[in-house]
């Protein structure tokens, strides 16, 4: 079993980095192929310098990884840490969900009730 307070630092460290909007641009290329720090700075104005501090908060924040091919350091997205955030807001999500069922239900049944006691309403008038 994971020690808590190491997986809420993985998380606070993952969502704090997500939290710019360069590195979540830089997120989503890398969910598209793996790319060098050129590669990922082609589309932003911003100088090489500043797109590798953005790739140090994400690979310090366990997203992405840097391996060495040859002469190229590419970087690749970590499966692991944005299952790991999937997994945290999806137990939300799933008790949210239950609850807007049990609000389902508790609503229907009110329906249910309300539509009955006017059938009886009707029926005793038309008695009457």
């Amino acid at each position: 079993m994971q020690d808590q307070g190491a997986v809420d630092e993985r998380l606070n460290m993952a969502f704090m980095a997500l939290a710019d909007p360069v590195r979540r641009s830089l997120i989503a290329r890398l969910s598209r192929s793996s790319a060098t720090v050129n590669e990922l700075a082609e589309p932003f104005e911003l100088t090489k310098q500043a797109i590798s501090k953005h790739i140090q908060v994400l690979e310090h924040a366990g997203l992405i990884t840097r391996t060495r091919d040859g002469q190229r350091r590419p970087c690749h997205l970590a499966p692991a840490a944005l299952e790991e955030l999937t997994s945290w807001i999806d137990g939300y999500r799933l008790a949210a969900e239950a609850r807007f069922r049990q609000l389902d239900a508790l609503l229907a049944g009110m329906s249910t009730a309300t539509t009955q006691t006017r059938n009886t309403q009707t029926r005793n008038e038309e008695q009457s």
